[in-house]
């Protein structure tokens, strides 16, 4: 069988997105890692919310569920409940992953579910011209702050640790190669991994730029004191923001069982193959509510 190249994943939609956006980036990254991991379109389900990050699967070949704003990732544990055997990504934005999406970060961290979760963090609601973030930084101004901001911004390094994330990490859309690795990590990860994608809105956030990021960012596998087994060591490391700016793997545990491990009627391999009829499928339909 042929291996997989860029060509297969090309979609049949043009992006969009505004010149220079980071989605351009992080769109191929994103083809990037599944080609190195030769993962063929039909072996994939991409889960998006709604903004400009979220018409990133559109402009690729594979499976594809649109959801509504903040509801990717309790669709995404639906979907891979339903097919644990398809490589799930949820491909967001800030305000989907980090806002009204918040709680669905949380419960998805905590329940260890084998997805990768990427959100597209520029810092700004684009889509909707320009109102902060939850990720915007403290002062930031904007239209619906133009005196700057009063809020502290959410930290999801932090809050994936503290939630229980089993594999944490941030790059850079201006840095596709590095980014494209992280990916490719997160989904051989067993377990719910989160890729944070710093990524510059040309258009309206004109403080967090690229030259802003390329000043700051420092890869994290290139100090010496790199750990990322060190749950302590990581969260130590989540805390930098603003001269410094650390990126690539914070944390990783391997070992600890996923949600799908955990549940007795997958035993038997994903439900979308199984008889509908058995007791135990309809045991793992009435579970359904609690994941979401």
């Amino acid at each position: 069988m042929a291996k997989v190249t860029l060509k297969d994943y090309e979609g049949i939609e043009r992006p969009t997105w505004c010149p220079g956006c980071g989605d351009y980036g992080i769109l191929a990254a994103v083809k990037q890692a599944l080609v190195s991991l030769d993962i063929s379109p039909h072996e994939i389900m991409m889960v998006s919310g709604i903004g400009c990050g979220s018409k990133l699967p559109h402009y690729m070949a594979g499976n594809e569920f649109n959801s509504v704003h903040g509801r990717a990732l309790p669709v995404a544990t639906g979907i891979h409940l339903a097919n644990h055997s398809l490589k799930v990504l949820v491909i967001c934005g800030d305000g989907d992953s980090y806002g009204i999406g918040g709680n669905h970060f949380m419960h998805a961290a905590r329940r260890n579910v084998d997805i990768v979760h990427i959100p597209q963090n520029n810092q700004v609601y684009g889509l909707t011209t320009g109102q902060f973030s939850p990720t915007s930084d403290l002062g930031y101004a904007s239209k619906t702050s133009p005196g700057g901001t009063i809020e502290q911004p959410v930290n999801p390094i932090a809050l994936a640790l503290a939630a229980g994330a089993t594999f944490v990490s941030r790059s850079f859309a201006g840095d596709p190669k590095h980014l494209a690795g992280l990916i490719a990590k997160a989904i051989q990860h067993r377990g719910y991994a989160l890729v944070d994608s710093l990524q510059p809105c040309v258009v309206w956030n004109k403080k967090n730029t690229y030259d802003w990021f390329r000043e700051r960012i420092y890869k994290l596998e290139e100090q010496p004191d790199y750990n990322p087994s060190d749950r302590d060591w990581a969260w130590k490391k989540a805390q930098e923001w603003g001269d410094r700016i650390p990126i690539g793997i914070f944390y990783q545990a391997d070992g600890r069982l996923t949600l799908e491990e955990q549940i007795p009627a997958l035993k038997e391999g994903p439900l979308v193959f199984q008889d509908l009829r058995s007791k135990v499928v309809q045991d793992a339909g009435r579970l359904r509510g609690m994941f979401m």
